[in-house]
């Protein structure tokens, strides 16, 4: 982004009736603070007139956004309550991540980040790749909980960095989607890129990245399924733009069209979506190592819910 970024985007379906600076925060991956600053400072219109933090905004009313100058993404070290470390050495340290938590800093994203929390906890990570991603060598969305690895070790950054290229990491997630889907088992395979509307969503698009999901029903409820998801590739939001392409949309994920009623008798605030397991070869002797997760409290309980009716 530039100083003075100008955007006029329409609000998409899956956040009808959102207050407009929750609705910022999610089209344009800012913070519910920095999208406070955006409206009282003038810089939002909705259809044409200044808004009101408390607006709501309607499916597909215009949104003219005037978009802050880039700030510095260099991480800060912080603690991160939640960020558990579930194995390191010399070179690798794998982490379970908790939701409202990004993987590194990015601009506009002023909350805690998994790198920040890792070098406030005095870890020594590698130093290759932007200043902002050291020794990040993939992510999860901030409302993604569960496993990611990081590198320590310089070697351990180019090899693992290899891998996720040549698709040679397990990357397994469980998501509680909406419905049925039919067959019980099957593989997406659809580019996805940048949602033409550019207002922070993703889509299934002509000319996209080639993005590869597969996924395979483990629980089936009233209204929902449980799914365990294995990714080939591993593109922004995949799994959540795949299972909407589908009509399965992630409980919850009202960016991509998820049911509010559903999400509140559930008591979710974010899309139930967890990285369950993760599974590479060791970057330092090439030995097979693997980790798993526990869902997070609030998909526990919304999972209890379901079983409970079932």
């Amino acid at each position: 982004m530039t100083a003075g970024d100008q955007r006029r985007v329409p609000v998409p379906e899956g956040l009808d009736g959102e207050r407009v600076d929750a609705a910022l925060a999610r089209m344009f991956g800012l913070s519910r603070t920095s999208a406070a600053e955006l409206i009282t400072g003038g810089q939002v219109l909705i259809g044409g007139r200044p808004a009101a933090k408390s607006d709501r905004v309607p499916a597909g009313e215009w949104l003219d956004v005037t978009l802050p100058a880039p700030v510095s993404t260099a991480p800060v070290p912080r603690t991160v309550p939640g960020l558990a470390v579930v194995y390191e050495d010399s070179d690798i340290v794998v982490v379970d991540k908790p939701p409202g938590v990004a993987a590194h800093p990015t601009p506009g994203w002023t909350g805690p980040t998994v790198l920040e929390g890792l070098l406030g906890a005095g870890q020594i990570l590698a130093t290759s790749g932007a200043a902002e991603r050291q020794g990040i060598v993939h992510r999860l969305d901030a409302n993604t909980s569960g496993l990611m690895v990081v590198a320590k070790s310089e070697h351990a950054y180019s090899v693992l960095k290899q891998a996720f290229r040549d698709r040679e990491v397990d990357k397994r997630y469980h998501a509680l989607v909406q419905g049925h889907p039919d067959p019980l088992r099957g593989t997406i395979d659809a580019p996805t890129g940048r949602h033409p509307a550019g207002d922070g969503r993703f889509a299934v698009v002509a000319g996209g990245r080639p993005s590869v999901t597969h996924y395979d029903t483990l629980e089936a409820f009233r209204g929902a399924s449980l799914e365990e998801i294995i990714l080939e590739t591993g593109r922004t939001h995949q799994i959540r733009v795949h299972m909407a392409a589908l009509r399965h949309p992630c409980a919850g994920d009202r960016l991509y069209g998820a049911d509010p009623v559903l999400a509140a008798h559930l008591g979710l605030t974010r899309q139930w979506l967890h990285a369950v397991r993760l599974g590479f070869a060791h970057p330092a002797d090439g030995r097979r190592v693997e980790f798993t997760s526990d869902y997070s409290p609030d998909l526990a309980h919304a999972l209890n819910i379901l079983r409970a009716e079932s």
